[in-house]
């Protein structure tokens, strides 16, 4: 159960890497929250698993930074943005060899937590951020003065925050991502998956027979999709063969299932940006019905507040995510 959980996990973390890099928001979201739910079922992170755990807990958040609505910590005071800051210190703890990149990363960050609450007119907010973010005087001192001025002029398009831009955070991210993604190409489950299909003569049927236009620009894309479906192959393979040899296996089949149905909503290669757009627009309008909070009622009495993965695994919800759980919560406890 371990190996596999190690598999998933990372397989799941790639996956994040790989949409965040191409913008890919609706298969992104799927993919947090398979790794949500992978996370939180760990009793303890373990040492080999640090960084990928920290990672897709930095790429989360700053998916979410430009949102002061979101909230990923017990204190709401604390932005998508400043609790990401906090998974980047711990990146930082766990390498050494990037220090130039780690520093811009860091500064983009704090400037965007600031940048981000001044755009929103929370000038108020800001300066108590400010003195979070800078609990020693000495540290950092020239940025801490020139942000505490900033925040005083109350104007969120002065040039220090549109050169340091949310954009230019995004691409620096998006540089370390690669970096991270070439120490990491030998993926076990995508090496599992291409022995499988190769030993059953698969591999030019199971890719061949999808119709893709692929340029320049989107040769990434495409690889991405191949490994997709090689997995699918895999995947469905172990789980029927032991179904059948009746293995009693110590695994939890609704999360394994879960990321099966995510890799299965990307079998069509030629639609899967289209469908993926159709089906976040659908959630974000979707109301919430009474069966459903029952549902949700009923998993925080079995799994407690705070286990939205475990409690969106196995409650009967409608294409919800472990965020709207969330939401939905605190929305039902104002009203009650």
């Amino acid at each position: 159960e371990a190996v596999a959980a190690d598999w998933m996990l990372e397989f799941a973390c790639c996956c994040l890497c790989w949409h965040f890099g191409e913008g890919g928001a609706a298969e992104f979201r799927r993919w947090r929250d398979v790794a949500h739910a992978l996370i939180n079922g760990l009793s303890k992170i373990p040492t080999h698993q640090k960084k990928t755990v920290y990672l897709c807990q930095l790429l989360i958040r700053i998916e979410k930074g430009k949102n002061l609505e979101c909230c990923f910590e017990n204190d709401e005071r604390i932005s998508p943005l400043e609790s990401a800051l906090s998974f980047w210190t711990l990146l930082e703890r766990e390498e050494i060899k990037l220090e130039k990149l780690h520093e811009d990363i860091r500064r983009l960050i704090q400037i965007q937590i600031i940048a981000v609450h001044m755009e929103n007119g929370y000038f108020k907010e800001a300066a108590e951020v400010l003195e979070r973010l800078f609990t020693d005087s000495e540290t950092d001192k020239p940025l801490r003065v020139k942000l505490a001025t900033v925040i005083k002029s109350k104007d969120p398009y002065v040039p220090l925050l549109q050169t340091f831009s949310y954009n230019l955070l995004i691409s620096k991210i998006k540089s370390y991502v690669e970096l991270f993604m070439k120490e990491n190409e030998t993926n076990f489950l995508i090496q599992a998956a291409t022995k499988q299909v190769e030993s059953k003569g698969l591999g030019a049927t199971a890719l061949q027979n999808k119709t893709v236009n692929v340029t320049e620009n989107h040769k990434w894309n495409l690889k991405t999709k191949q490994r997709f479906v090689l997995s699918i192959i895999l995947l469905r393979d172990m789980l029927g063969h032991d179904r059948m040899q009746n293995c009693c296996l110590n695994v939890d089949f609704s999360l394994v299932w879960m990321y099966i149905n995510c890799l299965l909503g990307l079998n069509s290669l030629q639609n899967v940006e289209k469908r993926g757009d159709a089906l976040a627009c659908g959630r974000r309008r979707q109301r919430w019905t009474y069966k459903e909070d029952l549902a949700l009622k009923s998993g925080v009495r079995e799994f407690g507040v705070g286990n939205w993965a475990k409690i969106l695994v196995h409650g009967d919800f409608n294409n919800r995510t472990s965020v709207m759980l969330k939401d939905r919560w605190r929305t039902l406890c104002r009203i009650n």
